[in-house]
């Protein structure tokens, strides 16, 4: 039985994870140049919200439908409302952590953040120097009632200057060009390192930059924009140049915030509201000051700030002496980043480009570094003779033009480039290559829950596996070929697959079926349960299927790092079902599948989210694992973070997220 209201809002939870995000600014043992970076990637968090999110919101309010699926119904009243009161809640404790936490920490240092005061008079003269040597070159001013109009660019920072001249009132517009140049001045007098937003060295020298008029007053502030690209008829024609130029009108896309300081008198604000035609439902009061992202590029930071250094293992297949692929063909091989090195996914893409008996190779490529070993071997490959084949996703948001970038240059180097399918993003991260000795072929083939990114694999906790399971990847080979044939909605005579859960063709129906073999295992009396590792859970089928097998009996455990919409410990719909999230040095980024099966455990790994998006516009794939040792392996990982109770959260039935730590 589902009732109403079964399932939690997807945005809510969201924030909620991002709440979480914010804690660890504040969280005891985090180190301080740590806990500035969480409060920088809430901060970045929000922002994309506000460029994505927001407006699917505004427009499911406008039109009372939801995303994806047409047939469901329109969102829970008041969820923009509830949205909008849990971001100024975040927002207020977001100042009480700097203020109260973040500054204070940086003072026991030598370092003084000067945070809404004025610039101190013993480093005044630093400041002016800097102000006219440097700064003042890129300062751009605007005037409300001159040519040319004033467009404040998407997440930019302004000043509105209120003066008064020739007997009248006017504003100025003046950037705040923290693009350009470091958001930060740092100068050193004594034993003390002040630092200075570059907002503050503006705001005192503005009578420079407005000499004759009598300033009022000046305040903060930025506009969001919505982020989405434009691609309705993206396939007439090159689809790289038309994503390129719509990349280029990302700045302009219609304002989803608009984001002031406190303080700001009534009239003053109406004017700004009226010149930029912003609607008064995307008005927020915020901070003194706004994109603490870039806290990103803090100018001071020392070791003891900075959380240990890890020391990845190497795994010893790197150095093998009959080489990787041939023990990759004795045994599967497990790769967990960051907590192993990487180097062994990079020889696999190294030996596809020098091995002379290596003639095909084949790669997914989602989110590409900006200087890609990996893509620099495809380039080798194909320059050496071999036939190499790459799939690059163009719709990858905000990615979408260093894989543009990344795309031609691989094109020169003789890689076929096969570029976006319409209406379906590729979001599996998979290769495969194929090797030949005699006349006998052997293929290779890797499986990912990450992107095939060297620079995330630091960041992110992956989980690779290197395999020469043979039917496996044939189905993989399979699954090229249709890439190839960039055809959507899927050809009459689709694929199957035995071995592979393929999002498109047999991913959900799948695991819909594997939950039920765990409720027909309980139901006879053998023991069943079900372990879920997932980024985010929204899709509503599947989660009814969860529902369905906590009622009949099965213990179900689920981490959840982000969007969660099941409800859990619910007497008589999910009381067998719990939810953790963890948030810690690394993004938890992996998605594992262990079904209990009476004992026979089937286990599975991907790339697919449990979400609208990656079922029904997406291909994923995930794959089964069925080496014991590397079972065993997976276990115990999963095991250490469901009794985690220092970095994880329970999801409650009623709370977004309570956080188990003190």
């Amino acid at each position: 039985m589902i009732f109403d209201g079964a399932f939690f809002d997807r945005d809510l939870s969201w924030l909620g994870f991002n709440g979480r995000v914010l804690s660890e600014a504040a969280a005891n043992g985090v180190p301080l140049g740590e806990r500035m970076r969480f409060a920088a990637i809430y901060s970045s968090n929000l922002d994309e919200f506000y460029r994505v999110r927001m407006p699917v919101m505004m427009a499911l309010k406008k039109i009372g439908k939801k995303e994806d699926i047409p047939d469901l119904p329109a969102p829970e009243p008041g969820t923009l409302k509830a949205a909008r009161a849990i971001i100024q809640e975040q927002l207020e404790l977001f100042g009480v952590i700097l203020k109260d936490l973040i500054i204070p920490s940086l003072r026991e240092q030598q370092v003084e953040l000067i945070y809404n005061k004025p610039i101190p008079p013993q480093i005044l003269e630093e400041a002016k120097t800097f102000f006219f040597d440097h700064l003042s070159a890129y300062l751009e001013i605007s005037f409300m009632d001159k040519e040319p109009v004033f467009f404040p660019k998407n997440n930019e920072l302004y000043l509105a200057v209120e003066f008064h001249k020739n007997g009248s009132n006017g504003l100025a517009f003046v950037s705040i060009p923290s693009a350009q140049i470091s958001r930060f001045f740092c100068v050193k007098n004594e034993d003390i390192s002040y630092v200075l937003f570059i907002d503050d060295i503006i705001r005192h020298f503005l009578p420079v930059l407005f000499p004759g008029y009598i300033l009022i007053g000046n305040y903060a502030f930025k506009v969001t924009r919505d982020a989405e690209l434009d691609l309705q008829d993206e396939y007439d024609g090159d689809i790289a140049e038309k994503i390129e130029k719509q990349i280029s009108k990302r700045d302009f896309g219609l304002a989803t915030r608009f984001l002031f300081q406190p303080g700001i008198p009534e009239e003053t604000l109406a004017s700004l509201v009226a010149y930029m035609s912003l609607r008064k439902a995307n008005q927020m009061e915020g901070g003194y000051y706004h994109n603490l992202k870039d806290f990103f590029q803090f100018p001071i930071t020392r070791p003891s700030w900075d959380y240990p250094r890890l020391l990845r293992l190497q795994s010893s297949l790197v150095m093998l002496k009959d080489g990787l692929l041939d023990e990759i063909k004795r045994h599967d091989v497990l790769i967990n980043t960051p907590y192993e090195s990487y180097d062994t996914v990079l020889r696999f893409f190294n030996l596809a480009a020098i091995d002379p008996d290596v003639v095909e190779v084949y790669a997914t490529m989602y989110r590409i570094a900006h200087d890609s070993q990996i893509a620099h071997a495809l380039m080798t490959a194909a320059k050496n003779g071999k036939l190499v084949t790459v799939f690059v996703e163009l719709k990858a948001r905000f990615d979408e033009a260093n894989n543009i970038h990344w795309a031609k240059l691989m094109k020169e180097a003789g890689v076929n480039i096969i570029y976006s399918i319409p209406n379906l993003k590729v979001h599996a991260k998979v290769a495969l290559l194929k090797k030949i000795q005699g006349n006998q072929a052997q293929l290779f083939g890797l499986f990912s829950t990450g992107n095939l990114n060297e620079k995330t694999a630091l960041q992110y906790t992956d989980h690779i596996v290197l395999t020469a399971h043979a039917t496996m990847l044939q189905e993989l080979a399979n699954l090229f070929d249709f890439l190839k044939l960039r055809r959507h909605p899927l050809p009459d005579d689709k694929l199957t697959f035995q071995q592979l859960l393929v999002a498109q063709f047999n991913l959900a129906d799948t695991f819909l079926s594997l939950i039920d073999q765990e409720i027909a295992h309980v139901k006879d009396g053998r023991p069943g349960g079900i372990i879920i590792k997932l980024n985010n859970l929204e899709e509503e089928r599947l989660i009814t299927k969860l529902y369905e097998a906590s009622q009949a009996g099965v213990k179900i455990q689920l981490i959840i790092r982000s969007i969660c919409r099941l409800r859990p410990g619910i007497a008589g719909l999910s009381e067998n079902i719990t939810v953790k999230r963890i948030v810690d040095r690394f993004l938890e980024h992996g998605r594992v599948f262990i079904f209990h099966n009476a004992g026979m455990e089937k286990y599975f790994m991907g790339s697919a989210d449990w979400m609208n998006r990656n079922i029904y516009n997406r291909i994923e794939v995930c794959f089964p694992v069925y080496d014991e040792k590397l079972q065993q392996r997976i276990s115990k990982m999963i095991d250490l973070q469901l009794a985690d109770d220092v970095a994880a959260g329970i999801h409650s039935q009623l709370a977004i997220y309570n956080y188990l730590a003190n």
